[in-house]
């Protein structure tokens, strides 16, 4: 799904014009990049947190110089989704595939 389906499929749920569903979209994903940019982490119950994670120094290779690069410690974007979203995609992922869901009694 890309972004103007998204936007689609919003607007159609919840009868708001897409333009608004955009900018509120573009809003929410500046603040994201924002805050993540300031250090900060974003909690969100019932989906995730959009954390930043450090990655070590270490010694990579220039395969075509064939040269070692020092990458200095620096900070990554990452996603962490809540128990209740993984749940959720576990079951969505057992009906796709036609296996049994475990938490549904027979």
């Amino acid at each position: 799904m890309r972004k103007a389906d998204l936007i689609n499929q919003i607007s159609e749920k919840t009868g708001i014009p897409k333009v608004d569903v955009l900018v509120t979209l573009e809003t929410m994903f500046k603040e994201v990049k924002e805050t993540l940019a300031q250090g900060e982490n974003i909690y969100i119950r019932g989906f995730g947190s959009f954390v930043t994670k450090k990655r070590a120094a270490k010694i990579g290779r220039n395969i075509k110089k064939n040269v070692a690069v020092e990458i200095p410690e620096h900070f990554i974007p990452a996603f962490k989704p809540s128990r209740e979203f993984i749940q959720e995609v576990k079951k969505l992922q057992n009906v796709k595939e036609g296996q049994p869901n475990p938490d549904e009694e027979m």
